[in-house]
């Protein structure tokens, strides 16, 4: 990095934190700390509630996703636009009508103070982690690439969002989140343009979708019900639905954005606008990621993205066989640049069967350098693997042929099934390593910004959130003195900064697993159904009272949590699996609890 870039990238990170602290000093009572005053418009309701969710991870490993795996993953979130036109007519008027702080409040007026305790906790554990996660991966990703300490990365981001955060509340999230949502989108353009600039004379942007679609990156939709699929159109909408649903209608990150909208139609629009541009913006961020894949076609890659982990195996016995199989990827990398190349003039389609080969083979490569990783940072892997790899390797001229697809699927299966170490998986550090090569300086410094602003925003939302939950649900609630407005403000204040330190400490501690996004939305997963499902027993199921979904709640966490660690279904199925899971259980043992004293039944009244 040079002069300049620092200068872009401290500049704008300074001014985020400064100007968040300034506009937003002074809250003298829980409503403005909380809820920002209800001021907000829905253009801030909408940027606010986007950039919660857009952290870092999403501009870091979306455009790995989509060079490894392609567009695919935007069916992701097909459900999310279900999911807020249901929050707009159900949620949002009834956490107005009640004038809560937080999602949880409610669950106390429909069951009682220990149901709204433990649904707190839990979205207080997932969230916590959530939070350092969010911490923790630019900080990892920068470390590598940049070669600065991880703990100090940590440390730095942390505190620089515990500093507005702590300062300003909800107001100070929503004012810098429209900041850094316009250094994200800039940044983000300017990557696109650049790397489509980048490309060969003659290839067009629709040449370079060509090439892409060669190579399988551009299937977008998927609609087999196979479970071992995991994005699919109907894991989106289902599943996706669910998740959208608990996310944005439960977790109170998203809860405490909408809330501070000056109206009920204020808070609609704001939701409803980030239903509309959330799909757009993420099929763009994975179009990045497609770009840079083709970009890659005619400039020479890396097999492995994880420089860190490429030397050490440089420095191992498996040295030689790594070389290898670079020296056969040189080779190969040379052929798909002319065909390429060919492609891009002719479009023929013979030249598109070709260029599949060639790409089945790299991945092949790929895959090999991996477990070659694998073997080195770990002992103990399958004796099953030299076999299936020399069986591979020998039909590495036939990559069409049936039996190298099979073979290459059971290597890939038996590779994810072992290879689940940090230092195995470069999905997170493609865009990153294309970012620091390849762009003209200055523009390095601004998309540094832009992954670091994205942290920043996503980690404010929950510390804010984590803050408000624990001040509100657990400490209020349970404090029996009264206490003036002052108090709680200060209460809150305490609790953010709590919160950040727990965060820095869980990214401190934190290991990479597989995909930085993907792992943000199991551990979503794994709590958010259970939790939706208690607000839809609340919202819709009378006859069940607190004691019935107090014990179906600790049932369906106790059987979803093992659910995930034995992998009985993709994570996304989590969602509807533990929704409809604490549904039915309390309402088979509704029946044989005896009535609690409790009767508000809430929403009809």
């Amino acid at each position: 990095m040079q002069t300049i870039d620092w200068i872009v990238l401290i500049g704008t990170l300074l001014f985020i934190v400064l100007y968040g602290s300034w506009k937003t000093r002074g809250s003298k009572n829980v409503q403005e700390y909380i809820r920002g005053g209800n001021e907000a418009k829905w253009w801030t309701v909408g940027l606010s509630v986007m950039a919660t969710q857009a952290s870092a991870i999403t501009f870091l490993s979306t455009p790995g996703q989509a060079f490894h795996s392609g567009m695919g993953f935007v069916q992701f979130y097909f459900g999310l636009p279900i999911a807020m036109v249901v929050i707009c007519m159900i949620f949002i008027p009834l956490y107005h009508k009640l004038n809560v702080y937080t999602a949880y409040e409610y669950l106390e007026s429909r069951f009682d103070l220990k149901t709204r305790s433990l649904t707190a906790i839990l979205f207080l554990i997932q969230r916590g982690l959530a939070a350092g996660i969010t911490i923790f991966a630019p900080a990892i990703i920068l470390s590598a690439v940049l070669g600065w300490d991880l703990t100090t990365l940590n440390v730095i981001i942390g505190v620089l969002v515990i500093i507005y955060t702590v300062s300003g509340g909800t107001k100070a999230v929503s004012v810098t989140q429209k900041q850094q949502m316009a250094i994200i989108f800039t940044g983000m353009l300017i990557a696109f343009f650049l790397i489509v600039s980048y490309l060969p004379e003659g290839v067009t942007f629709s040449k370079a979708l060509d090439i892409a679609g060669a190579s399988g990156k551009m299937e977008v939709l998927d609609f087999s019900f196979n479970f071992d699929n995991r994005y699919t159109f109907w894991s989106g909408i289902i599943g996706g639905s669910f998740l959208a649903l608990s996310y944005f209608g439960t977790d109170q990150s998203q809860v405490q954005r909408y809330l501070s909208g000056k109206s009920i139609k204020e808070s609609q629009l704001g939701l409803l606008f980030n239903g509309l541009l959330k799909v757009p913006m993420q099929f763009f961020i994975l179009l990045v990621g497609v770009m840079v894949f083709v970009f890659y076609q005619f400039n020479p890659s890396p097999l492995n993205f994880n420089e860190n982990s490429v030397n050490k195996l440089l420095n191992s016995e498996y040295s030689n066989e790594y070389k290898e199989i670079v020296e056969k990827n040189n080779i190969l990398f040379s052929q798909k640049k002319g065909i390429a190349q060919e492609l891009a003039k002719t479009g023929d389609v013979g030249l598109k069967t070709k260029l599949t080969s060639m790409d089945s083979l790299e991945k092949s490569y790929r895959l090999r350098t991996q477990y070659l990783i694998k073997r080195v940072i770990d002992s103990t892997y399958s004796k099953n693997y030299d076999q299936l790899a020399l069986e591979v390797k020998n039909l590495e001229k036939e990559p069409l042929s049936e039996e190298y697809k099979i073979k290459q699927k059971e290597l890939l299966a038996l590779y994810k099934k072992s290879a689940k170490d940090k230092e195995t998986n470069d999905k997170d550090y493609i865009f990153i390593t294309f970012i620091l090569n390849n762009l003209p300086r200055g523009l390095i410094g601004l998309l540094l910004a832009v992954i670091l602003s994205a942290a920043m925003s996503s980690t404010a939302s929950e510390l804010n959130a984590l803050a408000s939950t624990t001040a509100i649900d657990l400490y209020k609630r349970n404090v029996k003195e009264d206490k003036d407005d002052k108090h709680y403000v200060n209460a809150s204040k305490f609790f953010t900064l709590v919160w950040g330190i727990l965060a820095i400490l869980v990214a401190c501690f934190a290991n990479l697993f597989d995909n930085l996004i993907q792992l943000v939305n199991i551990i979503g997963s794994i709590f958010y159904g259970n939790v939706l499902g208690i607000f839809l027993l609340a919202f819709f199921v009378k006859f069940v009272r607190s004691n019935a979904t107090f014990v179906a709640a600790i049932i369906t966490q106790i059987i979803v949590i093992i659910g995930w660690y034995y992998d009985w279904m993709p994570y996304l199925w989590l969602n509807l699996f533990g929704c409809v899971l604490v549904m039915v259980i309390a309402m088979i043992i509704q029946p044989f609890i005896s009535l609690d004293s409790h009767t508000d039944l809430g929403i009809s009244e």
